[in-house]
């Protein structure tokens, strides 16, 4: 399933892979891959137990997505160690985890696609075009339910921060 001009790029309409993800429905499962001391696994079994941010980027070497990334972890930090916070991106481990140390980004996990696309596809966020992915925003429960999502229309805008994080904040 694919959706014709979902979002757009600077105004040209794109497509996405996958279906929509509505709150009210389970998130699906995804194999997401990070680089700390090593190549390591995330699945969404591992994010079960606490409200998870899933922020999507098309890429962490842009301005925006630099900016969203940055936001969210000075945003998440006020919570500790009672929610999951991950950026999600098709840039590689090793180019996150150096985003990440040079920008001092320690609140929020950064974490790959690039491997087989799944969370991309299953999360509706892959466009076909560019082989990237769109910008959105998932907040899920402690069971790994949609409670929020918003599928940026314009890849080049920010998301609703406030909306996201009052979707975390309502889980706790």
């Amino acid at each position: 399933m694919s959706r014709s001009g979902a979002v757009t790029f600077k105004g040209t309409p794109l497509t996405l892979a996958g279906n929509e993800l509505k709150p009210g429905q389970s998130a699906p499962d995804f194999k997401l891959h990070y680089f700390e001391g090593g190549m390591k696994e995330i699945k969404l079994a591992d994010l079960k137990g606490k409200p998870t941010l899933l922020s999507v980027v098309p890429s962490l070497d842009t301005p925006v997505c630099a900016m969203q990334t940055k936001k969210f972890n000075e945003s998440v930090g006020q919570f500790g160690d009672r929610v999951n916070a991950v950026t999600v991106s098709l840039d590689l481990p090793f180019a996150q985890n150096r985003f990440c140390g040079a920008e001092n980004v320690k609140n929020i996990r950064a974490a790959s696609d690039y491997q087989d696309r799944n969370f991309g596809t299953s999360y509706g966020t892959l466009i076909e075009e560019l082989k990237i992915m769109c910008r959105a925003i998932f907040v899920l429960d402690k069971e790994g339910k949609v409670v929020h999502s918003e599928y940026v229309p314009e890849v080049t805008s920010e998301p609703n921060y406030d909306a996201a994080l009052n979707a975390l904040k309502s889980q706790l």
